[in-house]
């Protein structure tokens, strides 16, 4: 959605904001956390905060009530970053964190390859001139005829756990490169993985060596931490698993190529994250260890960790209410709820920062929740979340490192509501 511009500053209640881009030095990693409403330009020089470019947008642009901004040159940024941490690996951006085109457009000219779910992600990344060379299917759960649509259409990489799975590959994509994806512990990670992808290590290896006996390319192995993984550690031990691997396929004659280590690289919300750097320190550490100097090709497969800071979604207090009894917290309602791209926030497990036109005033505990007629719409009750006394109904909000899994899970229509709007700067 393309905003208007209008001359007086919607947000001009806001503290003002200098033009600071986001750090990802060790110094960030060794401030403290932020408190859920920060004080005036505490957050400049956060990760995660609000950009000085965004912060200028959001004076002058007229825009619906929610809408995610999302600043593209922090996308860039933060995908050089990890480049740069890890430049022995093949970025592979997850285009379901976030498929905006001006995201996978920037992107693809800085030349990155790309995670793709669907046979609508591979067409969006081709109609932005992304060769079928840097996709891969890495959706373990296919419909035969998406894997023909995507080997029609060039793309020859597919990830795969089970042998149904790999038999469809066998059958309509003859040759491609595939790769199988494990199960691993997410330990640690603000958002586990069940076991809906993945299979047993013992069974990976026997799909592999089928895979070669199919005449398809073995060509690696494919695991995920967890998303929002802030334990570096679990790196290591997912990669000790998988030198193991290695070695008992090379044991049956199949000498694997390829690691994906997937995802897990994180976004800053209400704690303080391990910088960009220290998790490509903790992965070439572990990679040398396990695998020496003769190192497998490496893929990695961002997507919270390149989007995720880059984007603010506005949003508005419907109504803040006491409903009287022991608690005596106010219920503060947004426009904004799990059914407009607040999904993550299911079992409150990703806590968001929140900013108010009233921050570093008198506040109080509250319950948060969506806009909608489902009871299941409330966004934190257990977390210690804490609002200005001040707040009213009609007053904006700023909810930070929303740029990441937001657009993605908003609903098209529930209730009525218009899906998250967004707009790319």
């Amino acid at each position: 959605m393309i905003a208007t511009e209008k001359g007086l500053g919607a947000l001009s209640r806001f503290s003002s904001f200098e033009n600071e881009t986001v750090e990802n030095d060790s110094a960030a990693s060794r401030r403290a956390a932020l408190a859920v409403v920060p004080s005036a330009l505490a957050h400049t020089a956060e990760r995660g905060g609000v950009s000085g470019k965004i912060a200028a947008y959001l004076e002058t642009a007229d825009l619906p009530s929610p809408c995610l901004v999302v600043d593209v040159d922090i996308v860039e940024q933060n995908w050089v970053e990890l480049a740069r941490s890890l430049p022995t690996a093949k970025i592979y951006y997850a285009v379901k964190a976030n498929p905006a085109n001006e995201i996978v457009s920037r992107l693809a000219g800085l030349g990155s390859s790309f995670d793709t779910a669907s046979m609508g992600e591979i067409d969006l990344c081709l109609e932005h001139g992304v060769p079928p060379s840097r996709l891969s299917f890495g959706n373990t759960i296919k419909k035969e005829r998406d894997i023909a649509a995507a080997f029609a259409k060039g793309v020859r990489m597919f990830a795969f756990d089970s042998m149904a799975e790999l038999e469809k590959i066998a059958r309509v994509a003859p040759g491609s490169r595939v790769y199988c994806r494990v199960l691993m512990e997410c330990e640690g990670a603000e958002w586990p993985l069940s076991r809906k992808f993945g299979c047993e290590p013992q069974m990976a290896v026997d799909l592999l060596v089928a895979a070669r006996d199919m005449g398809l390319d073995a060509y690696g192995i494919s695991f995920h931490v967890g998303s929002q993984q802030t334990d570096l550690s679990q790196y290591d031990k997912a990669l000790s698993h998988t030198s193991s691997l290695f070695a008992a396929l090379g044991a049956r004659g199949l000498d694997l190529r390829m690691v994906n280590l997937g995802g897990g690289f994180p976004s800053r919300y209400r704690t303080d994250v391990p910088t960009i750097s220290a998790y490509g320190e903790a992965i070439m550490t572990a990679l040398t260890r396990h695998f020496g100097h003769s190192l497998p090709d490496i893929i990695i497969e961002p997507g919270r960790g390149v989007v995720g800071d880059a984007g603010v979604i506005q949003a508005e207090v419907v109504l803040v209410s006491e409903k009287g009894g022991a608690d005596g917290r106010r219920w503060v309602y947004l426009d904004v709820g799990k059914f407009h791209g607040l999904a993550e926030t299911m079992d409150e497990a990703i806590k968001y920062r929140i900013e108010t036109p009233h921050d570093g005033k008198e506040t109080s505990p509250v319950i948060l929740a969506g806009p909608t007629c489902d009871s299941a719409d409330i966004l934190y009750e257990k977390a210690d979340y804490r609002l200005p006394v001040d707040l009213v109904a009609g007053d904006k909000v700023r909810i930070l490192a929303t740029g990441a899994y937001t657009t993605t899970y908003s609903a098209v229509c529930f209730n009525g509501f218009p899906p998250l709007a967004s707009v790319c700067i």
